[in-house]
């Protein structure tokens, strides 16, 4: 089995709810991103992993409300979350985890095969198209592994920043795991799909705007055409930083070590 896990949670600090914002007409960021994973043709199933806090009640009703699976589980530990999320689909040693996050609306179907593929075709433990040095647009972002390295590092990462960042530990032991970095021909980090900010918003909405009934389908080679043809638009959440959040997970390591 392929499973796709795309984790969404509301409590985001800088745009408080995103995933259940309005994005086209009868969808909200997460059911569009839905829509569009869902086209890939290498996976078999796709669950959302949120949390237990309360706050997040509304979105597994929202969830409910359209047929969509679901795990809740941990709103710190988002490792866990992830393997319960995954064991919960009683899934083998072998079987395939793909995470995404609920902030990328634009995710990719063709990229997303293309990821898989070359996980599935090789012998590697870990595949990513978001490993430094970053070649992708921020916002298509996708991790490939097996449950069976999933559940070793569920049992063996102790760092704060491996708890909460679920993948961290595959890339940072590359002793321990085979990793594969699929990387873009061109350099485009300069262009930003990924929803944390106002900003980000107001340029997704315009992308979606612009190729209107096209934007379920449209691949991101065309968006990032649109954008390069568009540097007004482009520049509207240019300030914004690639995984801006990582660093407060860093300091709390060095409170762990330290203690």
């Amino acid at each position: 089995m392929v499973l796709v896990i795309i984790q969404a949670r509301l409590g985001s600090t800088r745009l408080p709810k995103k995933v259940l914002l309005p994005f086209g007409k009868g969808h909200t960021v997460l059911s569009f991103m839905l829509d569009r994973v869902k086209q890939a043709t290498l996976i078999d199933n796709v669950l959302v992993a949120t949390t237990t806090n309360p706050d997040d009640q509304s979105l597994v009703n929202y969830l409910l409300s359209i047929g969509q699976k679901y795990y809740a589980g941990s709103e710190t530990d988002v490792l866990d979350r992830y393997y319960q999320a995954a064991a919960s689909m009683s899934l083998g040693d072998d079987d395939v985890v793909v995470r995404l996050t609920g902030d990328c609306p634009f995710s990719d179907p063709r990229l997303l095969d293309q990821v898989i593929k070359t996980y599935l075709d090789n012998d590697y433990d870990f595949v990513s198209n978001s490993l430094e040095p970053y070649s992708f647009p921020d916002g298509l972002d996708i991790e490939v592994f097996s449950f069976k390295n999933l559940k070793r590092a569920w049992q063996e990462a102790k760092l704060p920043s491996h708890r909460e960042h679920v993948t961290f530990y595959f890339w940072q032991n590359p002793e321990m795991f085979k990793v594969y970095y699929c990387q873009n021909e061109r350099k485009l980090t300069q262009y930003r799909l990924t929803l944390d900010y106002p900003q980000d918003y107001k340029l997704l909405s315009k992308i979606r705007d612009h190729f209107g009934d096209k934007a379920r389908t449209v691949r991101w080679q065309e968006i990032v055409e649109f954008l390069e043809a568009n540097p007004d638009i482009a520049q509207i959440n240019s300030e914004n930083k690639q995984n801006a959040g990582w660093q407060s997970a860093l300091d709390e390591d060095k409170k762990f070590l330290n203690n």
